[in-house]
């Protein structure tokens, strides 16, 4: 073009600078320097140049670029048409610029583009990535003929801000949906915590003969996961394998997270060993999820394999790893891995990290060592790190400690109740009913309440959900009736109830009965009544579980002859022939 004088012709240079943008898009980013380099050789370039340039850098690595294209093309006179604002718009919303956005819907709106269709979806596109929804909404409601592009656009602007409810009711009123559409509301509904609501879409969308990708996969084992639904998480498995979906690294990490999750540390390691990529994070979740079950050797196993494999080890890694040397014990082999982060991989320890050792030696009962690793942290620790000490003092029965750490925890979260009660019982251990008179006087001053406890549990793919106090399950006279027949059979064993755990400000009798109806007791009360002798009782609670239904479980499954599986906030309990995998420290 260059020997021919080509270059000099508008046309033929149009179209090559078009090439060249087309080319860098698809295939070759250097390109689209390329196309610059010719543009800066025409002396009068025209706006389908401008344009060409404008969409190739909205998708480069510097898309303001197209911005000063834009007030290039103003300045010599070019008058923008729709193309131009539309990938204008797309660049301000991949600069997350919801100022420049806003300047360019200005720009349009004085050009007279702000009603074609184009524009439009690019406007809601921006305003939606941006969560300003209010705006968002204004132009979806001015949009005249609304496509699956724009439905969808306006309900994941609901979505990442959180309003599932606005996007669900904006969903269910769409025409058409495409894959994407119901990708976006089960992972909006996931986002939210809203995990049973995501399975049941998921459930509507298999009824209605849509074949899912595995993007969608994720969000929908993350959420089985989340629920500790094994029959649920079986089902999504089976669901995987039945159609052939690829176990990519992404989909694959997240099964074995979600089996990990639902108690099934077996299962888990299976679907491990079954991929055929793995990264640092499937590693990961492998590693916590033997951490979680308190299977430490195995855990240091598999981070061993994966260090070998040349695998390098993130910082979540290394959480995951001194947790498990945390269950376990592991005092020495926890600060040796705690040394080399930085050392061996340059990995600046985190207030995650320094959470773990904590609790490593809080559970060694190294309580005043623990203590001076607090307080000579290089970084300021926070409510987690002071709670592991105390629950540590907890267990080892350290009123003192515990004391005077219970003081910073209280002024660092002064709304917290868990704080306040743990201190409580930590008094009433001590005989210290002073203490505990002011823990009581604190919360009620300050008008915090203790946060009540929910246990799950499923059966036949359904979750049941028991509160204390919550009588509105249709079985609950039953379930109620089933719990006194399992406590007079473990009181022959030994087993008299820790009112220590009740509530602190009601009287004997009034704790005894409370004791009785924590919802961990009538899940299982419940799960016995429903579940077979041979299967394993699974249950999840939102707190930790209290000492008194722990003592209370061991000893039922050894008088019921049955195995039992409780995830509390912390981890598992595997209860079987009367002893627990936490070996009574959690």
């Amino acid at each position: 073009m260059i020997r021919t004088h080509l270059v000099l012709d508008a046309f033929a240079t149009s179209r090559l600078i078009a090439l060249c943008v087309g080319t860098a898009l698809f295939k070759n980013a250097s390109s689209l320097v390329y196309a610059v380099k010719v543009f800066s050789q025409v002396s009068s370039p025209n706006l389908f140049m401008y344009n060409s340039l404008i969409r190739g850098c909205s998708d480069c690595e510097n898309p303001g670029r197209s911005i000063d294209l834009y007030i290039d093309l103003c300045r010599l006179g070019l008058v923008p048409d729709n193309l131009t604002f539309t990938f204008l718009i797309k660049s301000c919303t991949r600069l997350f610029s919801l100022v420049s956005g806003s300047q360019s819907h200005c720009q349009a709106l004085k050009r007279g583009f702000d009603g074609e269709v184009h524009v439009q979806n690019s406007l809601l596109h921006m305003y939606s990535s941006l969560e300003d929804v209010k705006a968002a909404s204004r132009i979806f409601r001015s949009i005249k003929r609304l496509d699956v592009v724009s439905w969808t656009t306006m309900i994941s602007g609901f979505c990442k801000c959180g309003d599932v409810v606005s996007a669900r009711r904006l969903f269910d009123r769409m025409p058409e949906r495409n894959m994407f559409t119901w990708s976006i509301m089960i992972n909006g509904y996931t986002k939210a915590g809203l995990f049973e609501e995501a399975i049941k879409l998921f459930e509507l969308l298999q009824k209605e003969g849509v074949k899912v990708s595995e993007t969608v996969m994720v969000s929908v084992v993350s959420s089985c996961g989340h629920l500790g639904a094994l029959e649920l998480a079986e089902r999504a498995y089976n669901y995987l394998i039945r159609n052939s979906l690829t176990l990519n690294m992404t989909l694959g990490t997240a099964v074995v997270d979600m089996y990990a999750r639902c108690g099934s540390i077996d299962k888990a390691t299976r679907v491990f060993e079954e991929l055929h990529e793995r990264d640092a994070l499937t590693w990961t979740a492998l590693i916590a999820g033997f951490a979680m079950h308190g299977h430490v050797q195995k855990a240091l196993h598999y981070f061993s394999k994966m260090l070998d494999a040349g695998i390098v080890p993130r910082d979540i890694t290394f959480t995951a790893i001194l947790s498990a040397c945390s269950h376990g014990g592991l005092v020495g082999k926890g600060f040796e891995i705690f040394n080399n982060m930085k050392r061996d991989y340059g990995i600046e320890p985190r207030l995650e990290h320094y959470g773990c050792m904590v609790d490593l030696l809080g559970r060694a009962g190294k309580l005043e060592e623990a203590e001076k690793f607090v307080l000579e942290m290089p970084v300021k620790p926070n409510a987690p790190i002071w709670g592991a000490l105390i629950g540590a003092c907890r267990i080892h029965r350290n009123a003192k400690i515990a004391e005077r750490v219970g003081k910073i925890l209280i002024q660092l979260l002064p709304e917290h109740s868990g704080y306040y009660v743990l201190l409580s019982n930590i008094h009433a251990n001590a005989n210290n009913w002073e203490g505990v008179n002011i823990m009581r006087g604190m919360m009620k001053e300050k008008g915090v309440k203790k946060e009540p406890g929910c246990s799950a549990i499923e059966i036949d793919g359904k979750m049941h959900r028991f509160m204390m106090g919550d009588r509105s399950h249709p079985d609950i006279h039953k379930i109620e009736k089933k719990w006194e027949e399992i406590v007079m059979k473990i009181r022959l064993v030994g087993y008299t109830g820790n009112i220590d755990d009740a509530l602190f400000d009601i009287d004997e009798e009034e704790k005894e009965s409370a004791l009785h109806r924590h919802s961990e007791k009538l899940a299982i009360a419940y799960g016995i009544m429903k579940i077979g002798a041979a299967a394993p009782i699974r249950i999840v609670k939102n707190l930790r579980v209290c000492e008194d239904c722990h003592r209370a479980t061991k000893l039922i499954s050894k008088v019921f002859d049955r195995e039992l599986i409780v995830r509390d906030r912390n981890r598992f309990h595997h209860f079987k022939d009367g002893a627990c995998s936490c070996l009574d420290f959690w």
